[in-house]
């Protein structure tokens, strides 16, 4: 059986979130795992978890639908639910896959349920391809593509995650993030770093370079990184 699809419900109104609830509750690929009754609510939440798909009022008092989403850096996949359509083309500028008019009838829920699991699929096979990491950066999980990365720096701790576009500081020990990547492209090469093997552009005994950045080598694991560097190329 595949795996479920986690998914949230925010709306300030009870009746949408039956309705809502109701349709969830028809298809055994969702799961209910949150519903809140305004963007506050819906951003503590989304700070602590990961969702794979949020149902998002417009019109809700204090932070609408749409400040919600211009807020939050990284949201789930998103299906806007509103009785009104005047934002309808803006609503695409962040990501939405679907905009659903209430009342919401269940032909058209499962017409976007069949939209979202199309988009799945696409993320599915480009994952295939490019792998990466889930990180939580300023309250909020992002995923990190893992050949963007080049280095990772301990801060406390938070790591620091030097990739080719930025750095972004993670809530996530060395340790930790250690753990999540893959061996075979990944070392670390000191206490504080671990380093993406194919991005070193120079190595000496006591240090190697990558993009001008001088990143310190411990002793212990001097040669099993100059082994691992002369393979280089099969990385």
């Amino acid at each position: 059986m595949k795996e479920t699809k986690k998914c949230i419900i925010v709306d300030d109104e009870p009746a949408a979130h039956y309705v809502l609830a109701n349709y969830i509750k028809q298809n055994p690929q969702l799961e209910l795992v949150f519903q809140g009754y305004n963007g506050v609510e819906a951003m503590d939440y989304l700070r602590e978890n990961k969702v794979d798909l949020m149902f998002l009022d417009i019109n809700m008092p204090e932070i609408s639908g749409m400040e919600l989403l211009k807020i939050i850096p990284t949201h789930p996949k998103t299906i806007l639910t509103t009785a009104y359509s005047e934002f309808a083309l803006e609503s695409y500028d962040y990501g939405v896959i679907d905009y659903l008019l209430k009342p919401i009838y269940f032909p058209r829920f499962l017409k976007a349920i069949d939209r979202f699991f199309a988009t799945e699929n696409v993320k599915t096979r480009e994952e295939e391809i490019v792998n990466s990491v889930s990180v939580k950066v300023d309250g909020y999980f992002m995923d990190i593509e893992l050949d963007q990365l080049l280095f990772a720096q301990s801060f406390g701790n938070y790591v620091k995650l030097h990739t080719s576009k930025r750095t972004y500081l993670a809530s996530i020990t060395t340790t930790e993030l250690e753990k999540c990547l893959p061996e075979k492209n990944f070392m670390r090469i000191h206490k504080s770093y671990i380093v993406a093997l194919d991005k070193v552009d120079e190595s000496e005994k006591d240090f190697v370079v990558i993009k001008n950045e001088k990143l310190p080598v411990g002793i212990t694991y001097r040669r099993e990184l100059t082994d691992r560097l002369k393979n280089k190329d099969n990385i």
